[in-house]
């Protein structure tokens, strides 16, 4: 599987279903000139340590484990993440920080021998209401992820997104011990502010393509292609995966023209359920792997036509205006995502059991 060569040399899969030179051209130009240009460090070790007291037990990304701290990397980009476990191997710290650093010893692509430091402090606490007061979501949900996506390697999917719930019920459920006693709670489920998406997150990583429903719900290449992805993916690109933004554009796009800089104040992100969704409205749904154009049953009829580039007489400055607003916004998106292209997609919107989304 050619998969797995790209996880053991630390590189990537590109996925082009029923490739289509029109269709897919611009991103396999695209995909070709990132690799080729974006920095990139050849034959790579990286070798992580970490403070007495703790040790790092698993590792999660693309790369070959030579021993226990050592990872193999015959190429590794700034694309490219990694996520560890860690165990205490004293029931008690005696220090109040905890140091981890990271080297990577590497060639550059002008060829010269060189290695790159890290060095991050974690504080100790003794209060583990504060520890889950300072929990990252995003870096929880990543690591999620990667465990739920090696799981479905070897066991069911409805075994890999069982992992997943009891890690994060688990995880609830030592917070609600912590005040059981100075609270009647009930039933209530109690989160810290830290953590009050990570249901959200847990519930959207199993309704991915790389572990909902059934081997026959989603093509086996598009599934393996999707679980190395969110293998190699940030924090930040697997959240908006998850997560995408949903946003309605025809409004604004009848509007004066806005400078791109104000397209973040202006356009308002939706949440995800179908009540947000209007068949009087045009929307973009961005992925961060894809732009979906979203066009209402009952969208009006001139937006319509004139953004799918038909001019119609009368409507020729409407038309150019309309179309220099959504290169605007379609040009703003890819730009975030810079790591990925996105094809952009055209999709009628008749109702929601049609869409190739769950929401």
């Amino acid at each position: 599987m050619a998969g797995t060569l790209s996880k053991y040399t630390g590189g990537q899969v590109y996925y082009y279903p029923g490739f289509q030179g029109d269709i897919h051209g611009e991103k396999l130009s695209y995909d070709l000139a990132r690799d080729l240009t974006r920095e990139t460090a050849w034959e790579s070790v990286m070798r992580i340590r970490c403070g007495k007291g703790v040790r790092f037990t698993t590792y999660h990304g693309h790369f070959m484990l030579r021993s226990t701290d050592l990872l193999a990397l015959p190429a590794v980009d700034c694309d490219k993440a990694f996520a560890m476990q860690l165990s205490l191997e004293d029931q008690l710290l005696t220090t109040q920080i905890v140091y981890f650093q990271v080297a990577l010893l590497y060639t550059s692509s002008c060829g010269e021998r060189r290695i790159r430091v890290h060095t991050a402090a974690a504080p100790v606490v003794t209060d583990l209401a504060e520890m889950y007061r300072q929990a990252d979501t995003g870096a929880i949900t990543t690591l999620l992820s990667r465990l739920a996506i090696e799981k479905s390697l070897s066991h069911k999917l409805d075994d890999a997104r069982h992992s997943v719930q009891l890690r994060i019920v688990k995880v609830l459920k030592e917070y609600r011990n912590l005040y059981a006693t100075q609270h009647r709670l009930g039933g209530r489920m109690i989160y810290p502010e830290s953590l009050k998406f990570l249901v959200l997150y847990g519930l959207a990583l199993c309704k991915s393509k790389a572990l909902r429903g059934g081997h026959a719900d989603v093509q086996l290449d598009e599934r393996c292609a999707t679980g190395f992805t969110m293998m190699t993916m940030s924090v930040k690109r697997l959240l908006k995966l998850l997560y995408p933004n949903l946003i309605r554009i025809d409004d604004y796009l009848l509007k004066a023209p806005v400078d791109a800089d104000d397209f973040e104040k202006v356009l308002e992100k939706l949440p995800l359920f179908a009540e947000s969704l209007d068949s009087r409205g045009l929307y973009i749904y961005d992925d961060g792997l894809r732009l979906v154009l979203w066009f209402g049953r009952n969208l009006s009829p001139n937006v319509a036509t004139n953004i799918l580039g038909v001019d119609l007489a009368g409507f020729a400055d409407l038309s150019r205006a309309l179309e220099r607003h959504l290169k605007g916004i379609i040009i703003s998106f890819e730009v975030v995502s810079s790591a990925m292209f996105s094809n952009v997609q055209i999709q009628p919107l008749r109702d929601s059991s049609s869409l190739d989304f769950r929401f």
